[in-house]
């Protein structure tokens, strides 16, 4: 039987001993269109699982220096060994020694003298369940992603942003950093809907969207839609001097979109108010007075005059 192009990819790791296991092994997998590469002992076995990351491992259960159970014991605390199953290949049948096979981290296990039919078999049905695995793995990863991002301006959604904030105030708390959160509002913006349509008032907060990304730019940072034409920026390790550049940023950005605004009150052009706030969150501080703070420094924005931001100094920070 013909392995298929998928299959006749994999690359399987022989780890045995004795030379003549190895070359049988290795002349049966190769006529099942499998890619292999060996190793002599548990030790050797370490060094090329990680300079090769295999689909699969056939290890043998009895080795001298690092025997199977302990070569196995080692291979899963590797990063990359989570979707890698391992066979063991043992002439060890005894109850003990089967279940120590699984406790170990073994997928499976195959008896010597080997049985060939059997071995193409769980081979080629631990690689499958393998790759399977990581596919609905990257399909959950990409789900929870798809929850917490926003459709229309592909920034975190609010719940993102929820979670987010919660997930770095603590971890500012336990670090005792400084954490700077700014609340950005599109100025007159209904104004803007009612007199191009909704269709462009999407494509404005698309373009709003981008521009504050391209401000915003750390790995640790966070632009998220908060509500309808409302942004929030996430600063983890930011004080007040730093939010400060940032929110000065994400104004002029706006600005020089230059798009037309004939409604606005401030400007020929879409604007944004911004508010923001630092806090090094305390034991006994609460992160909804952060986000309060951000808020109360958006609303004063706003009543100055727009198109501009406010910073706000929590009591507790003072």
């Amino acid at each position: 039987m013909k392995a298929n192009p998928q299959e006749s990819q994999s690359l399987v790791l022989i780890v045995d001993d004795e030379p003549f296991i190895r070359m049988i092994l290795r002349n049966f997998l190769e006529r099942e269109a499998y890619q292999i590469v060996e190793a002599r002992n548990g030790i050797e076995a370490l060094t090329m699982y990680n300079k090769v990351h295999p689909d699969i491992v056939l290890l043998d259960a009895i080795m001298p220096d690092m025997d199977g159970f302990e070569c196995c014991t080692q291979l899963q605390i590797l990063d990359c060994s989570k979707h890698i199953p391992v066979l063991m290949i043992t002439g060890l049948e005894d109850e003990e020694s089967v279940d120590r096979a699984f406790e170990v981290g073994a997928m499976d296990y195959i008896t010597k003298p080997i049985h060939w039919p059997v071995l193409r078999q769980r081979v080629k049905r631990l690689i499958q369940q393998s790759q399977l695995q990581q596919k609905l793995e990257a399909v959950n990863l990409e789900l929870q992603r798809l929850v917490t991002i926003d459709g229309l301006t592909e920034v975190a959604n609010r719940r993102g942003f929820e979670e987010y904030f919660y997930q770095e105030w603590q971890r500012m708390k336990r670090e005792q950093q400084p954490l700077s959160l700014i609340l950005c509002d599109v100025d007159f913006f209904k104004s803007y809907n009612d007199t191009y349509g909704h269709r462009v008032g999407d494509r404005c907060l698309i373009k709003i969207a981008q521009a504050i990304k391209d401000i915003v730019k750390r790995p640790g940072d966070l632009v998220a839609r908060y509500g309808g034409e409302e942004f929030a920026v996430i600063l983890p390790n930011t004080d007040t001097q730093g939010a400060t550049y940032v929110a000065e940023k994400i104004c002029d950005a706006v600005r020089k979109l230059a798009i037309p605004h004939q409604n606005s009150q401030v400007s020929r052009h879409v604007t944004i108010s911004a508010g923001f706030t630092t806090v090094i969150p305390q034991l006994n501080s609460d992160l909804e007075e952060m986000f309060a703070a951000a808020d109360r420094a958006l609303y004063q924005a706003k009543k100055a005059g727009r198109d501009r931001f406010v910073h706000i100094i929590l009591a507790t920070q003072k």
